[in-house]
């Protein structure tokens, strides 16, 4: 027999299984955000087809937010659906035009995912994403977090998206004191717990129930100081009844990021036009345009060794200062030199481009640093 929806006109019981007090928080706290549909409104799996959340946009709305704030994300979210509406329009953009526009959002890896999966949608599935995880993927750049995110959202399936929102809230309700990364796949398995039992009723929204744990995650089970007064969830967590909330989930210790160094070649022609050229497709910054530079390593470089990298020969010579950048698991410093070249002349790859033509290249955060600093030090010179 199926499950009876939970009333979302009352107020959270606790007599209530966790999963209805939370959709009757849900209802009357969801946060308002570019790509979401309003609470009661999310895809049911009975619905054989229509939903009412839009898949292309859940999706890319979870490829942004991987690793990055939603207020960050909102405006490349916004801007993204402007140039492109549907899947189609993806599919059929440059790649160049995508990077570009996903500069400054960070792991541009998720860009080049991004096009590939469009495409694949497009080619493989007419035009339509799966419906379920399984089936999402086998897309490019789709793994067990934003399948279940899209299954649940946009298809009302039985899925949990455990992001670090939902962990925070599952390491407190139950209490699970194993620390942080090891502790991943027991907390997943306990979030699974927080679903209605069974898999048999269809008319359970299991959309609003997944982006009802992120917001109680972002918005009342704070990291620092969780506000369990206003948690429906509070009267029989674990870890608030016995003080220790504040301090879960714990995490291990992490390791200090080495430092790596580099040097970036700035080299300009008498019309201002700078050298730039496209990163190897995979690792890191994969496809990305790039000011020329040097391998990055622990070691310091040697004026030898920096030179014999550069992309000509040429009178290179360092400019004050370096650029400092954060990556998840080092350290980068990257001093700049600067040397002439005469027009028509310069390395068989690469790409010419005048700094006023700068802002349309697909440039990574770490390099507009470098265009920056480059700017700022020879202006005058």
């Amino acid at each position: 027999m199926a499950r009876k929806t939970p009333d979302l006109t009352t107020e959270p019981n606790i007599a209530d299984p966790p999963a209805a007090r939370l959709l009757v928080w849900y209802r009357a706290h969801a946060r308002e955000l570019p790509w979401r549909v309003a609470p009661g409104k999310a895809a049911s799996s009975s619905a054989a087809g229509h939903h009412a959340a839009d898949p292309y946009a859940i999706w890319l709305s979870e490829i942004m937010l991987q690793q990055t704030t939603v207020v960050t994300v909102a405006p490349y979210f916004r801007d993204f659906l402007a140039r492109w509406p549907r899947v189609e329009d993806l599919a059929e953009a440059p790649l160049d035009a995508v990077l570009s526009a996903w500069a400054g959002l960070g792991y541009y890896a998720r860009a080049r995912n991004l096009h590939a999966c469009a495409r694949a949608v497009c080619a493989d599935h007419g035009g339509r994403f799966p419906s379920t995880e399984a089936g999402l993927r086998t897309l490019p750049g789709i793994g067990p977090y934003t399948a279940a995110a899209i299954a649940a959202i946009a298809f009302g399936r039985r899925a949990l998206p455990v992001d670090g929102n939902v962990e925070r809230v599952t390491a407190r309700y139950f209490e699970v004191a194993a620390p942080l990364p090891g502790a991943k796949a027991a907390l997943r398995r306990r979030a699974e717990e927080l679903l209605p039992a069974g898999n048999s009723d269809e008319t359970f929204p299991y959309g609003d129930l997944a982006q009802a744990l992120m917001d109680l995650g972002a918005t009342v089970c704070l990291p620092a100081k969780p506000r369990c007064g206003s948690c429906p969830l509070a009267a029989d967590c674990r870890g608030r009844i016995s003080g220790l909330a504040a301090e879960l989930p714990r995490r291990a210790p992490r390791r200090a990021r080495p430092l790596r160094r580099g040097v970036a070649f700035w080299l300009t022609r008498a019309d201002g036009a700078v050298l730039l050229r496209r990163r190897p497709a995979r690792g890191l910054l994969g496809g990305m345009m790039e000011v020329p530079s040097t391998e990055w390593r622990e070691a310091a470089w040697s004026a030898d060794e920096a030179s014999a990298q550069a992309p000509v020969a040429a009178p290179w010579r360092p400019l004050p200062g370096v650029v400092r950048h954060g990556f998840t698991h080092f350290r980068l410093e990257l001093e700049v030199w600067t040397a002439p070249a005469e027009i028509g002349s310069g390395p068989d790859e690469g790409r010419w481009t005048r700094p006023r033509d700068l802002g349309a290249v697909a440039l990574p955060t770490l390099m507009r640093k470098v265009v920056r600093h480059a700017l700022e030090t020879t202006a005058g010179t």
